[in-house]
């Protein structure tokens, strides 16, 4: 094994850097998504009518926490194996967007777009990766999942608010 790979090697401790970077911004995205959430799930969002599948609120955070985590080492994963990670920011900046747009101001309609552009990143995204690293394609699949049923959510509220 060469002394570039070994662990505690300045490859792994580099690479152990770029996995907390990506960690880091998936949870400042989750931060920056709680401030703009902080105040309307008990506000508007607490007297908006909503579909009959809406989940209760304490399984958003516990969810989200996950697949922030699943984004993060998708991103570390693809990083390693050389992909482009274009498609990744950009459905994380999407997802940035989503939540001021529609908890902060109250937009269902434009949340809406704004959602279904995150879910064409996403799979952009997963197409993208799956040709450097199958696993990193995989570990999205939980999280487009969770934004399609949002996408759902979010027309259920719009249409019946």
């Amino acid at each position: 094994m060469s002394a570039t790979t070994t662990a505690g090697s300045p490859t792994s401790r580099r690479s152990l850097l770029v996995l907390l970077g990506f960690l880091a911004a998936c949870f400042a995205v989750a931060a920056l998504g709680g401030l703009a959430t902080a105040g309307q799930v008990d506000g508007w969002y607490a007297d908006a009518d909503k579909p009959w599948f809406n989940p209760p609120n304490a399984v958003f955070g516990p969810t989200w926490s996950v697949l922030y985590a699943l984004i993060a080492v998708s991103g570390w994963l693809a990083y390693r194996a050389g992909a482009p990670l274009t498609p990744w920011w950009v459905q994380l900046a999407l997802n940035l967007a989503w939540t001021p747009v529609f908890f902060g101001l109250e937009l269902l309609w434009p949340g809406l777009v704004v959602i279904l552009a995150l879910d064409a990143a996403v799979v952009w995204t997963i197409l993208t990766f799956r040709k450097h690293s199958r696993a990193a394609a995989w570990l999205l699949a939980p999280y487009l999942a969770w934004i399609l049923y949002a996408t759902c959510l979010n027309t259920g509220i719009a249409v019946l608010n």
